[in-house]
């Protein structure tokens, strides 16, 4: 471990770099895996934690968007829909199949400027913008046929007045489609994409601010900031990716100087956790009578996520937070559905998030496009891409894309390879996850159950390599609470670029909604104290 407390990498920054990423994001961190992969010298900065604006505060889903085929986005669609399975192969221990309900009543509503709604307006004025179900019937089958389904089963029909799925809802719900789309842990998937890119040669740099970038004799010269000492230094690069996320238009004009047309649109999006809410594990596709639509889906055992929220988000300086009208929002819309109203007092978490989606002038923040939009540019001198919008689903087939562009400026460079690559711990079938359970618990006996499904959906197979040589839940060394040990923290730090607590028990894993503040806070000294201890040479004070 270097003293900046992230894993030591091989990128040499006295060199000259094929390519600098801004941003440690999903988008910066699929392309530099996907660089690094291909052979090409890379090195990404993120001024704070890897995923920690957008792309750890996302609904979690992979999934193709049903309610974009209102939309006739279907090269968007497609596209996830194919990038889903390609996916949960990859990586079957963060990301796993999941079935949704979509109830049925006459009275669902298209949000009223859709090019779908537009045209059944006009050929069917009678319905006055209703949902009609037959509609609803081939908008699935169009989901379940244009990606090429070839592990998750198909839609089906289901009538809730038997069985578990209308156990929770009103009476007046009879009817239902349930489908299938996946779950993902947004922001394990960043910090995996990350160590796997540094895993191929590239220099991964956190808590690390970009402060200028300009181009002297056809190359990037990118002054770095260190956001604990203040040191500075300068990377000279050859091509220059903008993943700023919702900072890209900020980054373009104020950071390397230029003028452009581009922008993005911010979109704050914000969810609530709150108490479980039903016993069965599938979600609910919740549609509003304004035509929005909202999901509640198990979360983390004991809980249950609802969201999201879609509102312009006027002010980048403004940390996201969930407004108390938009948690009104959820918990009325949830309840026009749930028979057991969700109140306030339900809520024991919230989370909010701004999506920088491309600005296409769209007249609400729903009708926002989510595909991605890559602009390459040289009018400064030397190639600059610059990564606009895109969803946590397609930040592969982004990365490829943002390659392709790359390599009229690296001939050098290998071929795509990261299709049906399994991402660190993901090497295992993607039925194999009780497996791997069972396997555990025989090596480590005194494994509870909870304990090591836990830890076999956040590390795989590495699971093992996490728990080492231990014979006793002591050898793990201190217990910080949630079954979090010294052992599995360590593994966070050395491996995964985690320097805070924040970083373990929000991003790394979300055991903050079992630790206690003070848990907390300890957890927050012991880490401090390992990286005060390499920062000063000592020796590495963590269980090895």
């Amino acid at each position: 471990m270097n003293p900046d407390g992230a894993p030591v990498t091989q990128a040499d920054t006295n060199d000259i770099i094929d390519l600098f990423v801004i941003g440690g994001g999903i988008n910066g961190c699929g392309i530099a895996r996907d660089a690094a992969g291909r052979g090409l010298r890379v090195e990404l900065a993120e001024m704070n934690d890897l995923a920690s604006e957008t792309s750890s505060a996302s609904t979690k889903l992979f999934h193709g968007g049903l309610r974009y085929l209102e939309y006739w986005e279907l090269r968007l669609v497609r596209e996830a829909l194919v990038e889903r399975e390609t996916l949960l192969r990859a990586m079957p221990h963060i990301s796993w199949p999941m079935r949704f309900v979509l109830p049925y009543h006459q009275d669902m509503r298209f949000e009223s400027n859709t090019p779908t709604s537009k045209l059944l307006n006009a050929l069917m004025p009678w319905m006055k913008g209703r949902r009609p179900a037959w509609l609803i019937r081939f908008g699935l089958f169009l989901y379940d046929t244009l990606g090429g389904r070839k592990i998750l089963p198909p839609t089906r029909s289901i009538d809730l007045r038997h069985g578990p799925e209308g156990a929770p809802l009103k009476g007046h719900f009879t009817k239902a489609y349930e489908y299938s789309d996946c779950w993902v842990e947004d922001s394990r998937l960043v910090a995996l994409n990350a160590r796997d890119a540094a895993a191929r040669g590239a220099r991964i740099t956190t808590r690390t601010k970009v402060t200028m970038a300009q181009v002297v004799d056809g190359l990037w010269h990118v002054t770095l900031q260190d956001q604990y000492s203040g040191a500075r230094r300068t990377v000279r690069a050859r091509f220059l990716v903008n993943a700023g996320g919702p900072w890209v238009e900020n980054i373009i004009r104020n950071t390397i100087g230029l003028d452009t047309k581009e922008g993005v649109r911010l979109v704050r999006g914000s969810h609530i956790i709150t108490r479980k809410l039903y016993d069965h594990d599938k979600c609910y596709f919740f549609q509003g009578q304004d035509g929005r639509i909202i999901f509640t889906i198990p979360y983390e055992t004991d809980f249950t996520l609802i969201g999201t929220t879609d509102v312009d988000h006027k002010d980048l300086e403004e940390k996201p937070v969930c407004q108390s009208e938009e948690q009104d929002y959820l918990l009325q819309f949830a309840s026009t559905y749930l028979k057991a109203p969700v109140t306030a007092e339900d809520v024991v978490a919230t989370y909010s998030g701004v999506r920088p989606l491309y600005n296409d002038a769209a007249s609400s923040a729903t009708a926002a496009t989510r595909d991605y939009v890559l602009k390459l540019d040289n009018s400064a001198g030397a190639p600059l891409l610059n990564v606009f919008g895109g969803k946590i689903t397609t930040y592969r087939k982004l990365a490829e894309q943002a390659l392709q562009q790359i390599s009229e400026h690296a001939p050098q460079m290998g071929q795509a390879w990261t299709a049906g690559v399994a991402l660190p711990g993901g090497d295992f079938p993607v039925d194999g996850v009780d497996e791997i359970i069972r396997q555990l618990i025989t090596k480590f006996p005194f494994l509870t159950a909870p304990w090591a499904r836990r830890l076999v959906k956040a590390y795989g197979n590495e699971a093992f390599d996490v728990l080492g040589a231990a014979q006793l839940a002591s050898d793990l060394g201190e217990d910080f609470g949630a079954s979090l040990t010294a052992r599995e923290v360590t593994w966070l730090m050395d491996k995964e670029f985690a320097q805070t607590a924040e970083d373990v028990v929000w991003r790394r894993s979300k055991l903050g909604l079992r630790l206690s503040p003070a848990q907390i806070e300890r957890l927050q000294t012991w880490m401090q104290q390992q990286l005060t201890a390499a920062r000063t040479g000592q020796a590495w004070a963590a269980i090895q």
